[in-house]
């Protein structure tokens, strides 16, 4: 596999993976406020939350169309650069998304905040795995993703209080500044790397050829749907099922995002150890947690004790981002940002699904039932993965 070789620095890898992770930090915050302010957009757009809800799958499918296309078109520009150039994007459309005076609009601005997100991730994620070397990789991409999870803990809460009072617009005014902070500390804090040693467009392509690198990405497109069909109307159950004031929704967004960032944690050790046996034992857990999920939302105790639970499981993204630097061989830009462009793909398909049920009068609980079983399914494309990369190995030797 070719990697990339740094310029010498006298900077430490915990700075630069600080300066990375706050770029975690601000794409986290607008990826899950964006559900815990569905509401509130409604509102303030004058549409029903079911068509609000396509701002969410609007952003998704921006992630969908942006990774691959900047991975290939950028994958000769030094990762330093690339980095700075997709945190001022992402500041610029999210000063749109603030401003959008209308739902065509803001439609539209959610769109463009998507297609840096997935090309930041990867790239940022091989350049975390590249300062901690071979035997780290899952460690560095964990603390990669803990501004994400972090985001899910403070910004995500602080995004939701801005909705309550000032409005929401806010929320997205905030994310653009935390854009700009993060494209500044990259500028100072993050090595330059040797341009033209990495990888080209056409060696990126192959990732597209790659069965592992295929099934894996499917295996988190359809299994991970599971969690945000439960996410997505977290908010919503909490108002109309558990009944609990708005104002403590804030301290439920907090404990997922607590949970988050344990299980991102325990993920990244996980990783580095025993990478498939950690895979099934996530998505099993998290088919057991969103299948009780329906039976207790009615009371708010015993939610907070699940919402904490599904984050604390929630270490499926670090597993995968792993298995493909393993798979990817020398497509590990594209494979890296696919890897994100996959799980939004299933930020767009577990809402859409769920919303199906939701729509027929089962009620937002019913989106339990509906991720377990994508989540199922993501099980199955993961042990057909499994299968296939064992017997490839046996044929080969």
């Amino acid at each position: 596999m070719a990697t990339a070789s740094f310029a010498p620095s006298a900077t430490h890898p915990g700075i630069v993976l600080f300066a990375l992770a706050m770029g975690g930090f601000a794409i986290g915050t607008t990826e899950f406020a964006s559900m815990s302010l569905l509401p509130f957009m409604a509102e303030g757009l004058d549409i029903t939350e079911a068509t609000a809800s396509r701002l969410i799958s609007a952003y998704a499918l921006g992630v969908v169309v942006g990774a691959p296309l900047i991975a290939v078109a950028a994958a000769r520009i030094e990762r330093r650069l690339l980095l700075i150039g997709l945190m001022v994007a992402f500041c610029l459309t999210h000063i749109l998304s603030a401003l959008a005076a209308n739902y065509p609009m803001m439609l539209v601005a959610r769109f463009l905040s998507g297609v840096p997100h997935g090309a930041y991730f990867g790239v940022a994620a091989l350049m975390a795995a590249s300062l901690a070397g071979s035997k780290n990789r899952g460690k560095a991409v964990a603390r990669l993703m803990l501004g994400l999870t972090v985001a899910t803990v403070v910004g995500v809460p602080v995004a939701n209080v801005l909705g309550q009072t000032v409005g929401w617009r806010w929320a997205f005014a905030l994310v653009g500044v935390l854009a700009a902070i993060t494209a500044l500390m990259i500028l100072i804090f993050a090595p330059k790397t040797e341009i033209g040693t990495g990888s080209s467009a056409l060696s990126e392509l192959d990732a597209l050829k790659n069965r592992q690198v295929l099934l894996t990405l499917l295996s988190g497109a359809i299994g991970f749907g599971g969690f945000f069909a439960f996410y997505t109307y977290l908010t919503s159950t909490l108002i109309d099922v558990t009944h609990v004031t708005e104002g403590s929704i804030p301290l439920y967004l907090a404990l997922m995002g607590a949970g988050m960032t344990i299980g991102a944690l325990l993920a990244g050790w996980a990783a580095d150890r025993a990478l498939n046996v950690s895979v099934f034992a996530t998505l099993f857990i998290n088919i057991a947690l969103l299948l009780i999920y329906p039976m207790i939302a009615d009371r708010a105790y015993a939610m907070a004790v699940l919402v904490l639970a599904l984050g604390i499981a929630n270490g499926y993204p670090i597993l995968l981002q792993t298995r493909l630097m393993d798979v990817a061989r020398d497509a590990q830009s594209l494979a890296a940002s696919l890897h994100h462009a996959a799980f939004n793909a299933a930020n767009a398909l577990g809402p859409f699904a769920a919303s199906l049920f939701i729509a027929k009068g089962y009620g937002f609980p019913s989106s339990g039932y509906v991720g377990a079983v994508l989540t199922f399914a993501g099980v199955i494309l993961y042990a057909v993965t499994v299968f296939d990369h064992r017997r490839n190995w046996q044929n080969s030797h």
